[in-house]
């Protein structure tokens, strides 16, 4: 029998590079929300890949940016620790633009970490010039000794079967940290509320998404049925806000929730009865207490 074989990677880089994509592009199903605004994801969440003998666990950290709120705050503190306790880092960035100032932080703090980092280049479907990803190689390999740079594309799925074979090769002789069949360490609680802020993400505009949570009130499956029931309130920051969440008629909470529940019945693979509510706490993103009671510290 061989040797087991586990390494723990934080995924790291700017918002919207696409992070959370790749983490469920590599895993085969969905965990981590995505939406194309900036700071989708708001903690640390934990995706488990087992491959044979080889085990890595990742952490999707929130995009590293300059926080408005306590929130963000909290969030740029994850990326931090997120850093610090793993084996290795592996950096996303987008194949052209200036080179950000929170990723030469970034690279700062995994110098200071001395810990292996793989380079992965992401969005490259939409680069019609490749030269551009050659120059963008060298930019990148000036600044940081990389064990690896694999350009790829978390939306066709090109490269990423090298990137798992750069990531593995980090791996070291160790047990497995959690059985072989673990996607993740998001109670399913979190996991719902999760999807159903996405859509909030993707289907409202500017700033109202950004101030919305979502606590699972009621998360029970039926006795005599296969119906899983849950109960959620969604939670934002002003009355203003909670009048376009709900839509005329109630039509954008109705879109909200049937998105929602299509995505819960596929991943829970069970019929799903999901109640949503709107109710508001004012400027609960700088408020310690409420951040704590929606789970996000």
């Amino acid at each position: 029998m061989s040797e087991q074989k586990t390494a723990f990677i934080a995924i790291v880089g700017c918002p919207n590079v696409g992070k959370s994509s790749i983490l469920n592009k590599m895993l085969g199903e969905k965990i981590a929300i995505v939406s194309p605004k900036p700071q989708t994801t708001r903690f640390k969440i934990l995706g488990v890949y087992t491959h044979g003998d080889v085990q890595l666990v990742f952490t999707d950290t929130p995009g590293y940016h300059k926080p408005q709120t306590k929130l963000g705050e909290k969030m740029v503190r994850a990326v931090g620790s997120g850093i610090h306790d793993v084996d290795a880092c592996l950096l996303v960035v987008e194949p052209e633009g200036e080179i950000r100032d929170a990723e030469r932080t970034l690279l700062k703090k995994i110098k200071k970490e001395e810990i292996p980092a793989i380079l992965a280049i992401n969005k490259i479907d939409l680069l019609a010039n490749k030269e551009k990803l050659l120059a963008r190689i060298m930019e990148f390999s000036q600044l940081h000794d990389f064990d690896a740079i694999v350009p790829i594309s978390a939306k066709n799925g090109s490269g990423m079967n090298d990137l798992l074979e750069e990531l593995s090769k980090l791996s070291m002789p160790s047990p497995h940290f959690f059985p072989d069949d673990t996607l993740t360490d998001q109670p399913e609680k979190v996991l719902a509320a999760e999807y159903i802020r996405e859509k909030i993400l993707r289907y409202l505009d500017k700033e109202i998404p950004h101030g919305t949570a979502v606590s699972i009130e009621r998360f029970r499956e039926r006795d005599d049925a296969d119906i899983l029931d849950i109960d959620a309130t969604i939670y934002c920051e002003k009355e203003s806000h909670k009048g376009i969440i709900i839509g005329k008629n109630g039509e954008m909470l109705k879109k909200i929730s049937t998105g929602a529940r299509i995505d819960l019945e596929r991943f829970f693979e069970i019929k799903v009865n999901l109640k949503c509510w709107v109710k508001v706490k004012e400027d609960w993103r700088n408020r310690e207490a409420l951040i704590h009671n929606f789970g996000l510290d």
